[in-house]
């Protein structure tokens, strides 16, 4: 009997490919702010890229269709007083967005579900409790409105967006800076990474730290620690001598890792993106122009390189795309957006495969966008994994408008309520602010129209005085 040498798995052949440039994001002048976030946010409707703004902070909104030469007036979401950090979807509703930022404060928007007509200045709601600037803005993968910040008082807050209310605030955990935090697979422990070179994992509710690691990577530059599906935290970072590494962990035993790999010794901090249906890992360094992949399997050495998809241009950001908002026609296993200096260019990930039939061992189901719990039964401690949905159709978001707009209007009457409860006068003014809203954007557009009118209108007569 031959051993076999080559590893077999089916992520061996994925490759990358960058879009054609007429379906590229251009002309937007992505930040220029000294933060180590992934400037980028994306789901199944929008693109989300913080812009540079004079006099604040701002970030754009574009439907994923409208792709080419971005007008320089192109509205934007632009309530901050300082510039943007972070910014994220919300995984239970494709039109709601939270942003962190410099001024403070975190504030959550809805867009409008064709995306935005004028700049919108105004959040459904601001979750004022930091005391310096916010830069990590996370929410719950699954209860409805839960939402976390950590800022640079080196303190956690959870809120409940419904009521507006920070319900739980870590303050004495960390000595120093937070690099990143992210939630388990249901939501009920998070990890962090932190200045001190510690990773923790914390279990929020109890505001107790369950484990941590002291000096999980050596180097001083910053560490990123994320959750696996399977429970294990996997972390990036530097050793002493500044060469990038990867980690694997297991929270059961934090003295050693279950597995370390040297990299290379660029100092750009690598921002990892998961896949929970596929385990597999991707690497994007900020200032790198490549992506690297590897799968993480229970066979040592347990973090199996895949493959590195590399481009001319460096990246200043990243955006990631939930899997529901995937071709699967086309074997698309990770959709990336790549920020360039002025572009946001799209990088499609496959696993080439000669059959057209749905591959059903490449989208097992996926976490959807129905959230299991609300937000008060995840606070009195019950916990829930994500709803799955099957991919085998393609998903399809106009299945869950109904829903989708139940969710809006809790957010807009800031109320966090059991629908049950809904009573005929809620439901009335449910509908009547529907239907402002409506009438608002048309009175914008008449006005957009009237405007658009009158230029036409001295720009024939300028053309008339010239036929004379």
């Amino acid at each position: 009997m031959f051993k076999r040498v080559v590893r077999q798995s089916k992520f061996r052949h994925v490759f990358g490919q960058a879009v054609k440039n007429d379906q590229c994001y251009d002309d937007i002048r992505v930040s220029r702010v000294t933060w180590d976030s992934a400037f980028c946010a994306v789901n199944p409707k929008f693109v989300a890229i913080i812009v540079e703004a004079s006099g604040g902070g701002a970030f754009m909104v574009l439907p994923l269709h409208k792709t080419g030469r971005i007008d320089k007036a192109y509205p934007t979401v632009c309530g901050h007083t300082g510039p943007v950090l972070d910014i994220d979807w919300c995984p239970h509703n494709d039109q709601v967005i939270a942003s962190g930022s410099e001024d403070c404060t975190v504030m959550v928007w809805q867009i409008p579900e064709n995306g935005l007509v004028t700049s919108m200045p105004e959040p459904v709601v601001v979750l004022e409790g930091h005391s310096k600037r916010v830069g990590i803005v996370t929410w719950h993968p699954t209860a409805r409105n839960v939402l976390l910040s950590a800022g640079c008082d080196n303190v956690i807050i959870i809120w409940n967006v419904g009521t507006g209310e920070a319900i739980i605030t870590l303050e004495d955990m960390h000595p120093d800076i937070i690099f990143s935090v992210c939630w388990n697979r249901n939501g009920s422990l998070i990890c962090t990474a932190c200045k001190d070179k510690k990773v923790r994992v914390i279990d929020p509710r109890k505001e107790d730290i369950v484990a941590e690691k002291d000096k999980a990577h050596e180097g001083a530059r910053p560490i990123r620690a994320i959750f696996l599906s399977d429970g294990k935290v996997f972390t990036t970072g530097f050793s002493r001598m500044s060469e990038r590494q990867l980690a694997l962990w297991d929270p059961d035993n934090m003295e050693e890792p279950v597995s370390v790999h040297e990299m290379d010794t660029s100092n750009g901090v690598l921002l990892p993106f998961y896949d929970p249906d596929t385990n597999v890992v991707y690497l994007c360094g900020k200032g790198d122009s490549s992506i690297r992949y590897f799968e993480i399997t229970d066979e040592a050495p347990f973090v199996h390189y895949l493959n590195t998809f590399t481009t001319k241009e460096p990246q200043r950001g990243m955006g990631y795309m939930p899997k529901r908002g995937l071709d699967v026609n086309k074997c698309e296993i990770a959709r990336f957006y790549k920020l360039h200096e002025r572009k946001c260019e799209p990088i499609i990930m496959t696993v080439p495969r000669k059959s057209d039939l749905f591959q059903d061992d490449l989208y097992p189901d996926t976490a959807g966008p129905e959230a299991p719990m609300e937000a008060e039964e995840w606070f009195e401690g019950k916990n829930g994994d994500p709803v799955l949905i099957s991919l085998k159709h393609g998903y399809i978001p106009g299945k869950n408008r109904d829903l989708k707009v139940v969710k809006k209007n809790i957010l807009d009457n800031k109320l966090s309520k059991n629908t049950e409860n809904t009573t005929p006068c809620d439901l009335h003014a449910k509908s009547e602010a529907k239907l402002d809203e409506v009438l608002k954007e048309m009175k914008s557009l008449r006005e957009l129209v009237s405007s658009q009118e009158k230029r036409i209108a001295k720009l024939e007569q300028q053309l008339s005085k010239m036929d004379i």
